[in-house]
C-alpha cells in the first residue's frame, strides 16, 4: 500500500513529516536506525526537526543517522549530503559524533562503499536474507524518478547488488561518483518515508505509481508492503 500525504507548500510538508517522525520515535522503544537524504527539500526537513529541540531532546540519544547517498566529495563540500545534515541538524541539535555514521565520500569510491556497508552491519539487525534493516529511510526523487542515487541508467552491478551500500560511477546528474543504498535494503526497510517536492516531478511521480511503472522510484514502491509519500507537487 502506497500512502500519499499532500501538502500546500513544502515548508507545511516538512513540519508534517518531523510531527510524524516525533510520533514514530514515541511509539517505539529501542535504537532506532534512521537514513538520511538530500536533495533541495532536505534542509527545509532538517530545519523542521530543529526548531522542535526540546520535544526530539529526548530521543536523539536513540537515534543513529546513515545516509541513503552520498556524493564522493569531501565532507566539507557543498556537493555533500553530510555537510547538508552537519550544518542544518546535527549542529543545532548537538548530534554526538557517536551517533553520526557518515559514507566517507573522501574515499576511493569501492572502499568508501566497503566500509559504509560494514558499519551499518555492525549497527544494524539483518533479516533471514542478512540484509541490514533500518527503522526508517527518508527519500525523495528527481525529475528523472531516481531515488537515492539509484538512476535510471543503472548498470547491472548495482541494480544487482545485496551489499547494503554500492558505489555508482555513472550518474546522469554530477558528481557522476556517488555510494548508495542499494535496492535489497530500500525493500527490507520497517518504514520507507518519500518526500516529493519541486517543480518538473509530476511526469516521474505519476509514472513511478503506475503498477508497471519504470523508474527507479517504481521499482522500490513495487518492492514494499508499505510506503509513505508525502508531496506539495499536487495529485499525481
Amino acid at each position: 500500500m502506497t500512502e500519499i500525504k499532500t501538502f500546500a507548500d513544502d515548508v507545511t510538508l516538512a513540519r508534517a513529516v518531523a510531527e510524524d517522525w516525533l510520533e514514530l520515535l514515541r511509539e517505539n522503544a529501542g535504537p532506532h536506525l534512521a537514513a538520511l537524504s538530500g536533495g533541495r527539500i532536505a534542509s527545509t526537513f532538517f530545519a523542521a526537526v530543529a526548531a522542535l529541540p526540546r520535544r526530539f531532546g529526548p530521543f536523539l540519544g536513540k537515534i543513529h543517522f546513515f545516509w541513503a547517498d552520498e556524493r564522493c566529495v569531501s565532507p566539507d563540500d557543498n556537493e555533500s549530503n553530510f555537510r547538508l545534515a552537519d550544518e542544518n541538524l546535527f549542529r543545532p541539535l548537538r548530534i554526538a559524533p557517536e551517533r553520526i555514521h557518515r559514507i566517507r565520500g573522501e574515499l576511493p569510491p569501492e572502499i568508501a562503499a566497503t566500509e559504509a556497508s560494514h558499519e551499518v552491519r555492525r549497527i544494524a539487525q539483518q533479516d533471514a536474507g542478512g540484509i541490514p534493516v533500518f527503522d526508517l529511510i527518508f527519500l525523495g526523487i528527481g525529475p528523472d524518478g531516481h531515488t537515492a542515487s539509484l538512476m535510471p541508467n543503472a548498470r547491472p552491478a548495482v541494480l544487482q547488488s545485496r551489499e547494503p551500500y554500492v558505489h555508482v560511477d555513472n550518474s546522469p546528474k554530477p558528481p557522476p561518483n556517488r555510494i548508495t543504498m542499494t535496492y535489497p535494503v530500500l525493500a527490507a526497510a520497517r518504514e520507507v518515508w518519500v518526500m516529493v517536492t519541486g517543480e518538473g516531478k509530476t511526469e516521474a511521480f505519476r509514472e513511478s505509481l503506475r503498477p508497471d511503472g519504470k523508474t527507479p522510484f517504481a521499482r522500490v514502491l513495487q518492492s514494499r508492503a508499505e510506503t509513505r509519500i508525502y508531496s506539495d507537487i499536487g495529485a499525481p
